[in-house]
């Protein structure tokens, strides 16, 4: 009778487990996702910054302009508004250019930029 050569069915198992760790462990430093997450990072800064608008928009319309501070004006600039309607402030790195209701939302250095619609009042 002749013998057998070749590997059991666990010594295959064992190699492809060993390839997998080391396949998940060196494939986050092939793919970069910092683009990704940059981009993301805008679109939070306008959306909240939208989403202040619109409080702001909706607070101004409700109680009328007498009395409150509502600082979103056709023709300006939307930094200025951002700066005031923004708890904190625009973050550090973004830029928010354009004037009311046309703003733009871009990070420093430019990834992408978005455009957000402050309602004018």
């Amino acid at each position: 009778m002749k013998k057998q050569q070749g590997f059991t069915l666990i010594e295959l198992i064992v190699v492809i487990v060993i390839l997998g760790i080391l396949a998940a462990t060196a494939l986050p430093k092939f793919v970069d996702l910092s683009d990704d997450a940059k981009k993301a990072a805008v679109q939070g800064v306008a959306g909240a910054l939208a989403s202040a608008g619109s409080i702001n928009y909706a607070t101004c319309s409700l109680r009328g302009t007498g009395g409150t501070d509502c600082t979103t004006t056709s023709a300006v600039a939307c930094a200025t508004v951002a700066a005031s309607i923004l708890d904190g402030g625009v973050p550090n790195g973004y830029a928010v250019t354009g004037t009311v209701p046309n703003c733009s939302v871009d990070a420093s250095p430019a990834v992408s930029a978005v455009s957000v619609t402050i309602p004018a009042i």
